[in-house]
Order: C-alpha cells, then sequence, then structure tokens
C-alpha cells in the first residue's frame, strides 16, 4: 500500500493527512516546529490550527523531511505557495523516485508568474505525469469535523489521479479527477483573489447583490484568463472553479473573504496582516495573478483593483466606483 508525506502542519495540510489516513493511507506528516509534531504524536492534536480535533492514529508527525520522505509513494505539499521553492529545493534529494508530488497550494509564484505544478516541476526536476493537483471547495475546519465535501484530482496521468482519488476517499470526502491541471490551478488560485474583493465588500456593508456581481464577473476573469493559457472552460463551471469560488466568498470560514473584510472595515494592511494567523494566499497571490493577465492581454478589472486596495493604498471606495464607471460590454467577451 501507498504510504504518504504531507508538508506543512498548517489547517489544511493537517486536515488532508486525516483524510489519507482515514481512507487507510498510512501517513507521515512533517512540521517545522517540534512543539506542534510532539502536539500530534502525543496528543492527536493540532493545537495551533485544529484545536479539539482528535486526529486519527494513522498519522505519525517528524520534524525530520528525509523520515517523512522515506518510501512515500505520494509527497504532498502544504506550504505557502511563496515558500514552495525553497524548500522544495531542500527537500529534494530524499524523494522517492517514483513518489506522486501533489500539490494542495492555491497561488501564482511572484516573479516567475508560475502555477505551483510548473514549480513543482521545475524544482524536483519530474515530468507533469508525476505532479497531481488538489483543489476544490475545501474548508479546513468542516472537513476537519468530518461533514461532506469534494474535490478535484487533476493530473495528465490518468492512472496516477485514480490512484490519488482512491488514497484519499472516505465516506464524508469525495474526490473526482480531471486532466486539466491549468484551469484546476488557475480556479484555486485566481477565487482567493475574487474572495479579497468580496470580503470587502462586506467589510463595507455592502448587499447580497454586490457579492453575487463580484462572485459571477470574478468567474469571468477566470474564465478568460484559462481560455488564454489552454484550460478547458468546463472545469470553471465545476468543483475547482464555480465550487471553490462559492465556498471562499460566502463562508467566513475562508481566510481571503476574511482579510478582505478587515480591510473593508477599515483596517490597514499593517493591522490586518498582525491579525491574521494563516496565510491569506490572494494578497500576495493577487499581484502575479495580475502580472501573469498583462502577460497574456487578459482584462481583469477586478483583480486590478484588489491589487490596489491592497499595495496600492486605493480604497476600498475608490476601487467600487473604478469597477461601476467602467465603459459598457457584452457579458461575456474575451473567451
Amino acid at each position: 500500500m501507498n504510504t504518504a508525506a504531507v508538508f506543512g502542519t498548517g489547517s489544511w495540510g493537517t486536515t488532508f493527512a486525516m483524510v489519507l489516513a482515514d481512507a487507510g493511507t498510512p501517513t507521515r506528516l512533517w512540521g517545522r516546529r517540534q512543539e506542534v509534531v510532539d502536539a500530534i504524536n502525543l496528543r492527536r492534536e493540532n493545537p495551533d490550527y485544529l484545536p479539539g480535533v482528535t486526529l486519527p492514529p494513522g498519522i505519525v508527525a517528524t520534524v525530520d523531511p528525509a523520515e517523512a520522505l522515506a518510501g512515500a509513494g505520494f509527497v504532498v505539499l502544504a506550504v505557502p505557495s511563496q515558500t514552495l521553492r525553497r524548500n522544495l529545493a531542500a527537500w529534494k534529494p530524499h524523494i522517492p523516485r517514483d513518489a506522486l508530488l501533489v500539490s494542495l497550494m492555491k497561488g501564482i509564484e511572484l516573479g516567475t508568474c508560475k502555477r505551483m505544478s510548473e514549480v513543482i516541476c521545475e524544482v524536483a526536476e519530474v515530468p507533469p505525469g508525476r505532479v497531481a493537483v488538489v483543489s476544490g471547495p475545501n474548508l479546513a475546519p468542516e472537513i476537519a469535523h468530518r461533514q461532506p465535501a469534494a474535490t478535484v484530482v487533476a493530473c495528465t496521468d490518468r492512472d496516477a489521479a485514480e490512484r490519488l482519488q482512491e488514497a484519499c476517499h472516505t465516506p464524508w470526502f469525495r474526490a473526482y479527477t480531471n486532466p486539466d491541471v491549468v484551469g484546476v490551478e488557475l480556479g484555486g488560485a485566481v477565487k482567493n483573489v475574487i474572495a479579497l474583493a468580496v470580503g470587502v465588500a462586506v467589510g463595507m456593508g455592502l448587499g447580497d447583490n454586490a457579492r453575487a456581481m463580484l462572485m459571477t464577473r470574478g468567474l469571468a476573469e477566470i474564465a478568460r484568463l484559462g481560455a488564454a493559457l489552454g484550460a478547458d472552460p468546463h472545469t470553471f463551471a465545476g468543483l475547482a472553479g464555480m465550487g471553490d469560488l462559492m465556498a471562499s466568498c460566502a463562508s467566513p470560514l475562508a481566510r481571503n473573504r476574511t482579510f478582505g473584510e478587515n480591510l473593508g472595515k477599515g483596517m490597514t494592511l499593517r493591522e490586518v496582516i498582525a491579525a491574521t494567523r494563516q496565510t491569506a494566499e490572494g494578497v500576495k497571490s493577487c499581484v502575479s495573478v495580475l502580472e501573469l493577465s498583462k502577460k497574456h492581454d487578459v482584462e481583469m478589472p477586478i483583480t486590478e483593483v484588489v491589487v490596489g486596495v491592497v499595495h496600492d493604498e486605493m480604497t476600498p471606495r475608490e476601487a467600487a466606483a473604478l469597477l461601476m464607471s467602467r465603459s459598457p460590454k457584452p457579458e461575456r467577451y474575451g473567451v
């Protein structure tokens, strides 16, 4: 039976380790802090990110990457996207030759504008068929309490996708396969940016019409960028597109929406960062998403104002006014 090594003891890394263990996949969970690793091994709990949740016995934690990787059939990466390149370079010598590398990350790398699977292929020196992406409406606190959820396993190698699908299938967590790695990754990365925008609208006290507008026009932005990069348009109507967008924009559990909500209430970027315990990927990725769109001549006005509010001192009201004053257009354009 394949074993799994999960790198990252944040809420989603720990939760996905739970999913794998519940599915019968022996799992080693790597963490950089000894106190967290000890709590997982001795108390069966991750007190920092999933307090009160009892972890299954199939999970063993370690601070030693070589120990985590020994004999692993699946290497699951759940670190902040902007740290992936540096971390993976350090772990590379210990990765088993035939392991499937799995990305749980939803970001676009700053500077290179590369998707996480592209970074993995480059740094680990593996072909695309050895990299899978897991993405969907997967709010970790709900899944950690074993509430029903579904996700997408994307890989260009069908057999590899089906192996991972089986390794994470439980009575409460259902995985679907999809060969469209580009579309699945873009859906996950760009929805973080749109969730920031929806959060800002919530913080400003705007109503459901404004939220629905941002979500649907945000989905149009994702689809336009996806079309330019060769993604399957049907992907954005599924779990990794609309599904993930809905969960991230509607739920107060979603990090990016909460981050945006605090900005909309008038907090400064520094104040929100100080009050935020977990990484809101859209805060950094919005810059690389916008750069990627410009490289491919794709219009993404919501992304543009999110960058303005988060990084360029644009006020939320200025952002709203800018979006509403754009020239009239057909609902469907640029695809």
